[in-house]
C-alpha cells in the first residue's frame, strides 16, 4: 500500500515537471554591441532575470569596447547573425554616435544599422532584429557639445539619443528596447538610485538591471513584475526599477515592437508619461515629451525635433499655453510667439541650420526645451 502511494505521489511529481518545462520559454538571443553591453554582464543577467520567472535564453554575444555598427557590419557579429536561428538579434550602437548632428549619423550610423537588421531577417525569417536604446550620460557628452551644444546635459543628449533610435527602429523595421526610457523615468522620480558607474557613462549593477529587466519584456512581452532575481542591490531599489519597466515598457509594449510583428499585448489606451503618443508612428512626427518644470504631470511636447520648415508645440492635461521664444545659441531672441490654446506650430523657415532654445510658457510653469533646426 505504501508503494502505491509513493508510486502515485512520484507520477504527480513527475507530471508537474511536464507540465512546467511545456510552459517554460526558450528563446536564442545574439547581443551585438560594446562595453555598455559588457559592463555587468548584461546577456547574463537577462539570463537570470528569465530564469526566476521560468524562461530560458541561449545566448551569445559580441562587445568589443567602443564598437560602432560600421564596426560591427565587418567583424565577427555577422558571422554570428548569418548563423541563423535567433529568436531575437540586439543591437547597439556606439554610446555617443547616435546623438551627433545629423548629417554626421546619417553617414556614419544609419546606413550601417539598415545592413545588420536587413541581415537579421534575411539569415533569420521568422527572427527580430531588436535596437538597444542607450542613455544619455550622466552630465551630458561636453566634450562634443563643443560643436553640437545640445548634448552638453544629459536631457539634451538623451533626447537626441530617443529620437535616432526611433527613427531606425521605424525606417528599418526593428523593434526597440527603451533602456534609455526607463533610465530617464528612474532619474525624475527615484534620483537615490544610481544607475550609473564612476565615470558618468557606463551602468552601475543597478543600471543594467534595469536594462536586463527592460530585454526580459520586451523578448517575452511579459511583464517584469513577475521577476525575483536581483543583483547586489537593494530589494525595495530592484522593485522600484522592476515597476518602471512596468509602466514604461510593458504598459505601452506595442509601440516599442516593429509595426510588422503580431503580438498579443495590443492595449494602447493607458496614458504614458514617457515618450512619444502612441497615436504617431510616422517618423517624420516623432518628438519628445518633457515634464513641465514645477508639474510633473504636465508634459510639453514638441515634434518633430529636428526640424525643417516647422514645429509643433503640443500640452497634455489641462496646461494652456501662452507663449514660445526660441533663442539661438549665444540667448538672442531670434523668435516670439503668442499662443492661446493647448497646440500651436511655430514655423522655422528662413532660420539657419543649428542649435536652439525653444522656451514654452504656460499657465503653470515654464520649460526650456533644445531644439534641433536641419
Amino acid at each position: 500500500m505504501k508503494n502505491s502511494k509513493l508510486i502515485l505521489v512520484l507520477s504527480l511529481c513527475l507530471i508537474v515537471c511536464q507540465i512546467a518545462r511545456a510552459q517554460e520559454e526558450t528563446k536564442k538571443v545574439l547581443f551585438i554591441g560594446n562595453s555598455y553591453t559588457a559592463v555587468n554582464d548584461l546577456p547574463n543577467m537577462v539570463q537570470q532575470v528569465a530564469a526566476s520567472v521560468g524562461d530560458r535564453i541561449d545566448y551569445q554575444s559580441n562587445t568589443p569596447g567602443g564598437c560602432t555598427f560600421q564596426q560591427h557590419c565587418g567583424n565577427q557579429s555577422m558571422t554570428l547573425i548569418r548563423q541563423g536561428n535567433w529568436d531575437v538579434v540586439v543591437l547597439q550602437e556606439q554610446s555617443q554616435l547616435p546623438s551627433f548632428p545629423q548629417g554626421q549619423v546619417e553617414q556614419e550610423c544609419f546606413p550601417y544599422a539598415e545592413q545588420l537588421i536587413n541581415a537579421v531577417y534575411e539569415a533569420n525569417p521568422n527572427g527580430e532584429a531588436m535596437l538597444y536604446m542607450t542613455w544619455g550620460r550622466e552630465n551630458g557628452d561636453r566634450d562634443n557639445a563643443q560643436d553640437f551644444p545640445v548634448l552638453g546635459t544629459y536631457e539634451g543628449m538623451d533626447s537626441m539619443l530617443y529620437e535616432r533610435y526611433m527613427y531606425m527602429a521605424r525606417t528599418y523595421d526593428a523593434s526597440v528596447c527603451p533602456v534609455g526610457r526607463v533610465w530617464r523615468y528612474l532619474r525624475t522620480n527615484h534620483q537615490d538610485i544610481q544607475l550609473y558607474n564612476g565615470d558618468g557613462s557606463h551602468p552601475s549593477v543597478a543600471g543594467t538591471y534595469a536594462a536586463a529587466c527592460a530585454f526580459y519584456t520586451m523578448i517575452f512581452h511579459r511583464s517584469p513584475l513577475q521577476i525575483t532575481y536581483f543583483p547586489q542591490i537593494e530589494e525595495r531599489q530592484a522593485r522600484v526599477i522592476r515597476e518602471a519597466v512596468q509602466t514604461v515598457v510593458f504598459d505601452t509594449l506595442s509601440f516599442w515592437l516593429r509595426q510588422q510583428q503580431d503580438t498579443t499585448h495590443t492595449d494602447t489606451t493607458q496614458t504614458d508619461t514617457t515618450h512619444t503618443d502612441t497615436t504617431h508612428t510616422d517618423t517624420t512626427t516623432l518628438g519628445i515629451h518633457w515634464p513641465l518644470n514645477g508639474d510633473t504631470e504636465t508634459l510639453i511636447r514638441v515634434y518633430p525635433n529636428p526640424a525643417t520648415s516647422y514645429t509643433a508645440i503640443q500640452t497634455s492635461g489641462t496646461a494652456k499655453l501662452s507663449d514660445a521664444t526660441l533663442c539661438d545659441t549665444k540667448g538672442r531672441r531670434i523668435r516670439h510667439h503668442r499662443i492661446d490654446g493647448t497646440k500651436t506650430s511655430l514655423p522655422l523657415e528662413g532660420l539657419p541650420a543649428g542649435i536652439y532654445t525653444l522656451t514654452v510658457r504656460t499657465d503653470k510653469g515654464i520649460r526650456s526645451i533644445p531644439l534641433v533646426k536641419q
